[in-house]
């Protein structure tokens, strides 16, 4: 697997992999990969006959009080996971390359960006759609895997690469989990033994919710009952928890279409989030 730092470089590589008719897959990452990532790379690679990841944690996408500077980072340890799942070269670019001096430009997409997260972490996802139109920009994939983990992150991406004609098809793979049920983040390392007992209570609130949803329950009394069981399994507190039209994030009452259910807790310091697919069931009453 090479390891590549400089923008030229990597076009050339990728230049000479496509002059060899492979098509080109990116992997964005932070880094702190975890099988989650694993699972995109392997997912890239049924795709594209040439795969990028990229590691690169981006401080446009750090509030000031947020924790860019103790978000894990370990590069030798992920060039090893990259290169045993079949990884052909590592994109680690500098911060210096992603964003030199006089940078100015900021890519921000309205409505879907100030929902959800974007009420809790205000400029995050104009840093997210930033980095990703650059990657997009620097590697030129056909074809960019994102995970489903991060719902909101991957209907943005699919509503900036159509708004602006980009040439990459969006794919997503399904968030990863624990035994006990919690989704696998690089931010689960920061949670204490006891803390991580008491993690998964939010992916099973979510699945208990999204059962009595797709059965016909009120929308707003499942939410609320979701929001309970997370606090009184000791969350310090519930960000949201929303039933969501999976493309637009718009609130649903009823569950009259698919639909996503989404959720944001806090464990001491530590932020988690999570998502779960609902189907109303055949035989389910929605007025």
């Amino acid at each position: 697997m090479a390891l590549v730092r400089d923008v030229a470089e990597l076009r050339l590589q990728v230049a000479a992999a496509r002059a060899a008719g492979k098509r080109i897959a990116l992997v964005p990452t932070m880094g702190a990969l975890h099988q989650g990532h694993l699972s995109l790379v392997a997912l890239a690679r049924a795709n594209a006959g040439f795969v990028v990841a990229s590691l690169f944690v981006n401080p446009a996408q750090f509030g000031p009080n947020e924790d860019f500077a103790r978000y894990p980072r370990d590069e030798k340890r992920d060039r090893d996971l990259l290169q045993q799942a079949g990884c052909d070269l590592l994109f680690a670019p500098s911060v210096a390359t992603v964003y030199p001096a006089g940078f100015r430009t900021q890519v921000t997409v309205a409505d879907l960006s100030e929902r959800l997260e974007g009420k809790a972490r205000p400029g995050h996802f104009a840093g997210v759609a930033t980095v990703v139109t650059k990657l997009f920009g620097m590697v030129q994939p056909d074809v960019a895997i994102f995970g489903e983990k991060d719902w909101q992150q991957l209907a943005i991406i699919r509503q900036l690469t159509a708004d602006l004609n980009l040439a990459v098809e969006i794919r997503s793979g399904p968030t990863v989990r624990e035994a006990d049920g919690l989704a696998m983040s690089s931010r689960n390392a920061y949670l204490t033994p006891t803390e991580r007992e008491v993690a998964g209570a939010l992916p099973d609130a979510l699945a208990k919710a999204a059962a009595a949803i797709a059965s016909g329950r009120e929308v707003s009394d499942a939410l609320a009952e979701a929001e309970r069981a997370m606090r009184t399994a000791g969350f310090t507190a519930v960000d949201y928890v929303a039933l969501v039209d999976p493309e637009t994030l718009a609130p649903l009452l009823v569950l009259d279409r698919p639909a996503r259910l989404l959720a944001a807790a806090r464990l001491g310091t530590t932020r988690l989030i999570d998502n779960l697919e609902v189907r109303p069931e055949p035989d389910g009453c929605h007025e």
